[in-house]
């Protein structure tokens, strides 16, 4: 189909099945039997096989209707990308209807507390016992895993192998009696992040996403996914003012679903107020203030048209490039540069938080977020290994414990 085909035969649809009255889960059911929320998914898997280059096509209808589209937010989209690539049908069949719907919610396990960025290390084991997997181990700075009804898991059920070879992907029922999510309080106030305890909690052996032993390409899908998507933390999920039932139950979904995420646009740094606090500050004036406000904007803008860049070998159905790493490391650099100057704006004042503060607060929450930037999804040294090796093809740092039996490799936490 060409894009004047797609126009045509999604607002067609949209105008024959659109209503602001009817519920929020039950029009994305229709979505999904549609075809036309992730048009760009096998047609098997509530897709169209549309090429992603037309999806803006299809995106663009949405808007110009005020249509609800599905379930986005969190990382659901992953936990399908992950699924789509790695999954059994009856992974599919149990799972991507309810992630479009949005009445499912996930997180990631990935992180522990004695690996840092080195997801291959994990130590959480996987044993096989009976009919089933009991998992024993501890994560960390997961995300929305005090609300998630199940979460993407990485663990250990081979110590005599190498690190990356020993590992097993898992889907795991986070609402059972042997997952316990403590929040974890940030010093910019919100508490996002949970760290995980999983004792004697079980996995239904179909519940084992790939082959034993071959996690770690699995978990490279969901990794190269969420890179690729980095760009996104500078957006923010807003749901319309329209009135009308589904729009009511879309504010509340987001209320609750994106609570984490809150300061997400913080961490970011926030580039959009910058020249609106310079005016409100009376500093444009400033020759030295004006240069760094031109390097930022510069840095910002060359962000944006490398995560457009992404975007586009996205659609066009190329695989991942650089782009992600890229992406996630410029992201760093912006929120940094961003802090500098909010900073050079407001002079001391940019510590105070509350009432007191620029902004009522916003500011200082800027500068206490912005650092969080550098490390969640894979630290900056992370990202730079990464382009180092892959991309500029330089050779890899010796690792006398490549092929060692990861039992033997030293580590930080005790298993």
């Amino acid at each position: 189909m060409d894009e004047a085909a797609v126009r045509a035969e999604v607002r067609a649809w949209l105008e024959a099945h659109w209503d602001p009255e009817r519920g929020l889960v039950a029009w994305r059911h229709m979505l999904a039997e549609s075809g036309w929320g992730v048009p760009h998914w096998p047609r098997e898997w509530y897709g169209r096989d549309l090429p992603v280059g037309l999806v803006p096509v299809v995106e663009e209808e949405f808007r110009r209707i005020g249509a609800v589209g599905v379930a986005k937010a969190g990382i659901r989209m992953l936990a399908a990308a992950t699924i789509l690539a790695h999954g059994t049908r009856l992974h599919k069949e149990r799972f991507l209807r309810r992630i479009l719907t949005g009445e499912d919610t996930w997180c990631q396990l990935f992180s522990e507390p004695g690996s840092g960025s080195d997801v291959a290390a994990a130590v959480t084991r996987a044993e096989f016992r009976g009919n089933r997997w009991v998992i024993n181990g501890q994560k960390v700075w997961t995300t929305s895993a005090h609300h998630a009804d199940w979460g993407l898991l990485l663990a250990r059920t081979d110590w005599d192998r190498p690190k990356h070879k020993g590992l097993s992907f898992f889907i795991i029922d986070m609402r059972q009696p042997g997952v316990e999510a403590r929040p974890l309080r940030q010093m910019n106030g919100y508490a996002s992040f949970n760290q995980v305890f999983l004792t004697d909690a079980e996995v239904p052996p179909e519940f084992l996403v790939g082959e034993v032993g071959e996690g770690w390409a699995v978990a490279t899908t969901t990794l190269m996914h969420e890179r690729r998507g980095a760009d996104a933390l500078r957006s923010w999920a807003l749901g319309s003012d329209r009135p009308g039932r589904i729009y009511e139950e879309e504010r509340a979904e987001i209320a609750t679903v994106m609570e984490p995420y809150r300061w997400y646009p913080q961490r970011a740094g926030r580039v959009d107020l910058v020249m609106e606090r310079a005016r409100a500050a009376g500093r444009l004036g400033d020759p030295v203030l004006r240069q760094e406000i031109a390097k930022l904007l510069t840095l910002s803008r060359a962000a944006e048209w490398l995560a457009r860049r992404a975007r586009t070998a996205q659609e066009q159905g190329r695989p991942q490039g650089p782009e992600g790493s890229l992406g996630k490391l410029v992201a760093s650099h912006v929120a940094r540069a961003a802090a500098r100057v909010h900073t050079q704006i407001a002079g001391a004042d940019a510590l105070l938080s509350g009432e007191d503060g620029p902004m009522g607060g916003l500011i200082a929450e800027i500068l206490l977020s912005v650092p969080a930037t550098s490390i969640a999804g894979g630290t900056d040294e992370i990202q730079r290994n990464i382009i180092a090796e892959r991309v500029l093809r330089m050779p890899k740092e010796p690792n006398p414990d490549a092929d060692r039996p990861f039992r033997e490799v030293p580590r930080n936490a005790v298993s």
